[in-house]
């Protein structure tokens, strides 16, 4: 601790009677270090905080309170003129001081001391307090419990053998060995020596053209087939040689050598499973290497592990992908042996020998086995695969798998002719099944065995086979819109839709209908149109409907919502309403001549978009009459606002052949501007700088406040509810439901109240435009997103991710994803991503790691990226990400050091420049990032800031509040808002640089 900055003798060395203290000072001299502690620990309130301070500590409160001196936990301290002093100080003594806002004067041995923000080191509380002794009990609160959750979606079972038919035979028991080989799924069946009754049981009971195992011979056997070659080739007919030809090439597929006639010496070596030469460039060429080399070169294989990319502040990239980590100890071993043990000719023979075999099968038109029995064939190779060592078994079941089989891949081996020669084979028989009406067995061959999954299911559409075509498109994940395209036309119209809204594809659904099933599209487009209606979508789902005429009078009640609603979806949904319905002239034009003829620059945006919405429009009588003063209003702004882009859209409606247009291209010559660049892109400006006073306190408590279109804003209340007012701080709406957190929609009309009830929190909905709130659930929440779409919201509960159906009357999820690991701590959505951060506890309940989960949402959600974010220090308590995955991490107190250590960075997984943020400030408290902005909230002494900074890290703007309540803070693209407990409430326009102040009556 340094020594403070000024120092005297008062007259009077403590306060005396009853004071309002701010603030409480315990000396461990006089009463002990565990006493002082335990008083600190009593007198310690939610929101209060403890900084080191002479030797002693220093409690200050969350909200002054009245004592009395000589009954005061501690040494009481008074705010006065933003200063917490322990003694009264006369005029004098203040001004040799001279104490600036939030100093603390502390009189101790008759001396009274000055210390200036800054040289006070805030106290982790949690380090004083030993928990090794602590069980954890489970606690079941006296209320009822939360309604359960229901998932709409749950996965669907396989097709069971019954569902392709009587034609698809029974299946031999090997089939899972052959998964477990082929696909690593399962264990390894150590193959065990049939006894002698088993195999003469088997020889002589053996049926005409039935598959015989693989073995290996015995001594005469061996011995017959070295010297008895010669008596076998005498006879060979056509067909023998045909057969030796195919199993020549099946072995020179893998790596053997062509058959031939060797010495005596030669033919017992290779008899008795002596190793032969094997040819250059096969799997069985002896390198000539020590074994000490060898083992060294095997053992130096390994790839270097790849981990989390640790960013430095500046602009970067996202990182590329890590690369795929190399061979384990296990393959390495296995490759070894299969290139310098006769375990390579083993493999290949075997292997060679079951090819053989399965090529007769089909040659010879045993259909039924040769399938039980073939290869399946990946579309492109893993390059992450195995080779199998083994041989596949024959199937239990010809069915396909609707969710394709888990676990490391494996490959067969052989070489490209191989597959190919298979794929071959397994298109003349899909087409043999075809021809023959075996419907079923053709689409196994095709979604199985050539593993044609899209293909497959156009085949199963085709043929009638509508439900196991939605099952298999939804099992193999393809595209959403393929998914949902099957369902609707399986006629599961509720699980389409479901997702559809999971995964943003009704677009590519309705696209995919149009050509083949218009009419079907056309019911999906009216359910798509529906379902934006019901989320406040309302300009999306007008263009949604739009196409089908006959149903556009189901559009006139969204369109007037919309206007209400205000703001860009707004203007152009008046256009909407003044050209699409018969009587929408005559009703619109109050709206859009209010519109038109206001001259403030706030509305400038909906003009444009309300000029740019009417071009799109045909020609006709009405539009011809909103051109002009839409071309007027819109030079107006040209003048007002250089920072729009209007040269190119006044061009255009210059250049239309309208009588009215053409007086205005000669009266209005056009002169080209350049468009000034707005607040956002001057960052050689000032930044902008906002004080508040304690003075300047409203007349509630405001727990959360988020902007609206039309500078509306949104508070929460507490338990006195949400109100609605407008930029001067009229109240328009009042919402009787309790509100300490929002969630606002993206488009402004709708938002979430969320209080807290014990271990739950309920929720209610806000109607913003009918200004109705109604209740919906009571629900355990860990963690949330602040924004929803208002179809679709993303919560945390304990270790599961939900995405939250924010239209149904009782709790629903349409997407889950269960035991991420631990406890997640933040969210954050936007239109195309989500990413969320976990906390990973080690078994002694002591901080591991911290990891970052991003998600691709169109079609999905889909995981993309996971990545730990490197903590140095330990748990964090300073942490900020955004929607593309960039996040911080850094801790704001370290029991070791004066100073906060230095934090994190992990980069977003999209390609922009991450943000350059300050990671070592000892006054931080708290960070929040955006794409594009950064808000940092500092707290010294009775001050709270909150600094606005853009991605290359210019301070930008600077909010400061005087006293003790912490700020809160909201940070989207177009607006930030700061608030406190003391209710008061400034929010910016990042687009113009506008600062707002909003009074809370």
């Amino acid at each position: 601790m340094s020594e403070p900055s000024g120092a005297l003798s008062p007259r009077v060395h403590v306060h005396r009677g009853t004071v309002l203290a701010a603030a409480f000072w315990f000396h461990p001299g006089t009463t002990g270090a565990t006493e002082a502690r335990v008083r600190v620990l009593a007198a310690w309130r939610p929101g209060a905080t403890v900084w080191a301070l002479a030797g002693g500590h220093l409690l200050r409160l969350a909200t002054p309170c009245k004592v009395a001196v000589d009954a005061a936990p501690g040494l009481p301290l008074v705010l006065e003129s933003g200063v917490l002093t322990s003694a009264p100080l006369a005029s004098k003594e203040r001004e040799r001081l001279a104490p600036p806002p939030g100093a603390v004067v502390l009189v101790h041995e008759g001396v009274a001391r000055l210390y200036v923000p800054g040289e006070l080191r805030q106290v982790d509380l949690g380090s004083w307090l030993d928990v090794s002794g602590w069980q954890r009990m489970q606690v079941k609160g006296l209320g009822a419990p939360p309604p359960a959750l229901r998932h709409m979606l749950a996965p669907l079972p396989p097709p069971t053998r019954e569902s392709f038919g009587p034609g698809v035979p029974a299946l031999a028991p090997e089939a899972q060995r052959m998964l477990a080989l082929m696909e690593g799924r399962g264990e390894t069946v150590v193959a065990r020596r049939e006894g002698w009754f088993a195999r003469l049981r088997r020889v002589f009971s053996r049926q005409p053209g039935e598959t015989v195992a693989v073995r290996r011979e015995g001594v005469f056997a061996r011995l017959r087939r070295a010297f008895g070659a010669s008596f076998a080739a005498a006879s060979e007919t056509a067909e023998m040689a045909q057969r030796r030809e195919r199993t020549a090439r099946v072995r020179r597929a893998f790596g053997l050598k062509p058959v031939q006639r060797g010495g005596l010496f030669s033919r017992l070596r290779q008899a008795f499973g002596a190793r032969p030469e094997a040819a250059p460039g096969s799997a069985m060429t002896v390198q000539r290497q020590g074994v000490l080399s060898r083992l060294l070169a095997w053992l130096g294989a390994a790839s270097a592990p790849s981990g989390a990319t640790n960013a430095t502040q500046g602009t970067q990239a996202a990182p590329t992908q890590a690369p795929p980590p190399g061979p384990s100890a296990f393959e390495r071993m296995k490759a070894w042996m299969l290139q310098h043990t006769p375990l390579g000719a083993l493999v290949g023979r075997r292997k060679g020998d079951y090819l053989r075999n399965l090529l007769e099968m089909f040659e010879e038109g045993r259909l039924d086995e040769a399938l039980r029995h073939a290869i399946p064939l990946g579309r492109d190779p893993d390059p992450q695969a195995q080779l199998a060592l083994g041989v596949p078994g024959p199937r239990e079941q010809l069915r396909i798998q609707p969710r394709g089989n888990a676990g490391s891949a494996q490959v067969f081996g052989g070489g490209p002719a191989v597959f190919e020669a298979l794929r071959e084979r397994y298109r003349t028989t899909f087409r043999r099944l075809e021809r023959e009406g075996r419907i079923d067995e053709a689409a196994f061959v095709l979604a199985e065995l050539l593993n044609a999954a899209e293909e497959a299911v156009s085949f199963l559409e085709r043929h009638g086979r509508l439900r196991l075509a939605a099952e298999l498109a939804e099992g193999r994940e393809l595209p959403a819109g393929l998914v949902v395209r099957q369902w609707l036309l399986a006629k599961d119209v509720a699980r389409a839709v479901a997702i559809a809204r999971r995964g943003g594809a009704f677009a590519d659904a309705v696209l995919r209908l149009e050509k083949s099933h218009p009419r079907e599209a056309e019911a999906l487009r009216l359910l798509w149109a529906e379902s934006l209606a019901e989320a406040g979508n309302w300009a999306r789902a007008v263009e949604a409907l739009w196409p089908v005429t006959s149903a556009r009078h189901l559009a006139r009640a969204w369109v007037e919502r919309g206007v209400r609603t205000g703001g860009v979806s707004g203007a152009k949904l008046l256009v909407h309403w003044m050209l699409g319905f018969p009587d929408g002239f005559g009703a619109a034009r109050g709206q859009v001549e209010a519109l038109l003829s206001d001259t403030s620059a706030e509305r400038a945006p909906e003009r444009l978009a309300f000029a740019t919405e009417l071009l799109r429009e045909e020609p006709s009588d009405a539009q011809a009459a909103l051109l002009v003063p839409t071309f007027r209003a819109l030079m107006r702004d040209r003048v007002t606002d250089h920072s729009l882009r209007l040269d190119m859209l006044l061009r255009r409606m210059r250049a239309m052949k309208e009588p009215a247009m053409a007086a205005l291209r000669t009266d209005l010559p056009m002169h080209t501007a350049t468009p000034a660049p707005g607040w956002s892109a001057l960052t050689t400006l000032p930044a902008q700088g906002v004080t508040l006073e304690e003075s300047d306190a409203g007349a509630h408590a405001v727990h959360d406040a988020v902007v609206l279109p039309g500078r509306r804003v949104l508070l929460a209340l507490g338990e006195a509810g949400a109100r609605l007012v407008d930029a001067d701080g009229r109240t328009l709406a009042w919402f009787d439901v309790p509100a300490f957190s929002l969630v606002v929609s993206t488009q402004g009309d709708r938002a979430l109240a969320l209080a807290r009830r014990g271990d739950v929190w309920r929720l209610s909905r806000l109607d913003l435009v009918a200004r109705r709130a109604s209740r919906w659930c009571d629900m355990e929440l860990g963690a949330w997103a602040p924004t929803y779409d208002g179809d679709r919201w993303f919560v945390a509960v304990r270790d599961a991710v939900l995405m939250v159906d924010a239209l149904a009357d009782d709790l629903r999820s349409l997407w889950r994803v269960p035991q991420v690991g631990g406890a997640v701590l933040e969210l954050a959505v936007d239109e195309q991503h989500l990413s969320f951060l976990v906390l990973h506890l080690s078994a002694e309940q002591d901080f591991h790691r911290l990891e970052r989960w991003g998600y691709a949402l169109e079609g999905g959600p889909t995981l993309r990226h996971r990545a730990d974010v490197e903590c140095r220090a330990g748990m964090p308590d300073i942490h900020a990400l955004t929607a593309d995955g960039e996040a911080v991490a850094a801790r704001s107190v370290s029991p070791e050091e004066e100073t906060p250590v230095r934090g994190s960075i992990l980069v977003p997984f999209v390609s922009r420049p991450n943000h350059v943020v300050p990671l070592r400030e000892p006054s931080r408290v708290g960070l929040v990032l955006g794409s594009g902005w950064s808000l940092t909230r500092l707290s010294a002494g009775t001050t709270r800031t909150t600094h606005l900074r853009d991605v290359a890290g210019n301070l930008r703007a600077s909010v400061e509040f005087t006293g003790t309540p912490p700020q809160v803070v909201r940070l989207t693209e177009e607006w930030f808002v700061v608030h406190d407990l003391l209710g008061r409430v400034v929010w910016l326009d990042l687009h113009s640089g506008e600062v707002h102040r909003v009074p809370v009556a």
